[in-house]
């Protein structure tokens, strides 16, 4: 049966695939540290089978697949074909022959039992309607001593190069963001949820640690010209709008962000929370 919330947020994602094409680097280059820690938390050895969940663009499984070379494999998965085929082409340019590409449901896994060495998902698990079921589906895939390692953002006030943007939004249209009953970015934000996820699915020695992960902008037109288009529902909410409105939220995200201002452009604070369990 078709769950039309589900497929809802599916088709979402879709829609802004290609803005996430477009700053596919920037996303990169700013999670960089974020998919570092990532990494070392599932401690890859060449020959392991590697897959990424919500892989948007492939950057922690393009740099997994380099760990565990041509012996080993890297799946990049994502929900939509959109975001797939992003991954597909950039893996493609690098010359990354032991990637392959899968569309894929976090909460229901098309893949056997015991596939995988280890599961990386970074910024996808907040977004899932049932982040129990998916991190559940994680463990059944990973064959014995796999690990699994997610990574979701932190406090909504601690990241405020995001959260302007919703308390703008807020702010002139008075809605609240996300609506009830969909699952936004600081869905999984509080001390310990996601070390308790992944517990109650069965993962051995759990940990988690935050990771500052910054955005630094020259200018507040960049920061606009950038996150809007990434931010799922936000971007088509946003292109709905009259440009009268646009600009209001604008406005008020911008005045918003002011106080990070540095001599050469703006320091916007974030963090992370990544989260490593063992099957």
């Amino acid at each position: 049966m078709t769950d039309p919330l589900r497929e809802s947020l599916h088709s979402m994602w879709a829609s802004v695939a290609a803005s996430w094409d477009e700053h596919a680097g920037h996303v990169d280059a700013r999670s960089a540290l974020v998919a570092q820690t990532m990494l070392d938390a599932v401690g890859l050895r060449p020959g392991e089978r590697v897959l990424e969940l919500a892989c948007g663009p492939g950057g922690v499984g393009m740099a997994a697949a380099e760990v565990v070379g041509s012996a080993g494999a890297g799946v990049l998965s994502d929900v939509t074909s959109q975001m797939t085929a992003i991954a597909a082409r950039r893996a493609k340019h690098r010359g990354l022959d032991n990637v392959t590409t899968r569309e894929l449901d976090l909460e229901r896994l098309e893949c056997p039992d015991a596939s995988f060495d280890a599961v990386l998902c970074r910024d996808g698990l907040m977004f899932v309607l049932d982040p129990a079921t998916a991190v559940q589906e994680a463990f059944r895939v990973l064959r014995p001593a796999g690990r699994a390692v997610f990574a979701v953002w932190g406090p909504r006030d601690r990241n405020p190069w995001l959260g302007a943007l919703f308390g703008a939004v807020t702010a002139v249209l008075g809605i609240e963001l996300p609506p009830p009953g969909v699952p936004g970015p600081f869905s999984l934000d509080a001390p310990g949820t996601l070390d308790a996820l992944l517990k109650q699915a069965g993962f051995a020695d759990v940990a988690s640690r935050e990771v500052s992960v910054p955005m630094r902008v020259d200018s507040l037109d960049e920061w606009w010209s950038v996150i809007p288009s990434l931010a799922g529902p936000l971007a088509q909410l946003l292109a709905s709008l009259p440009a009268e409105t646009e600009a209001a939220i604008r406005t008020e995200g911008v005045a918003a962000l002011t106080g990070f201002a540095t001599q050469d452009g703006y320091d916007l604070p974030g963090v992370s929370i990544v989260g490593i369990g063992h099957r």
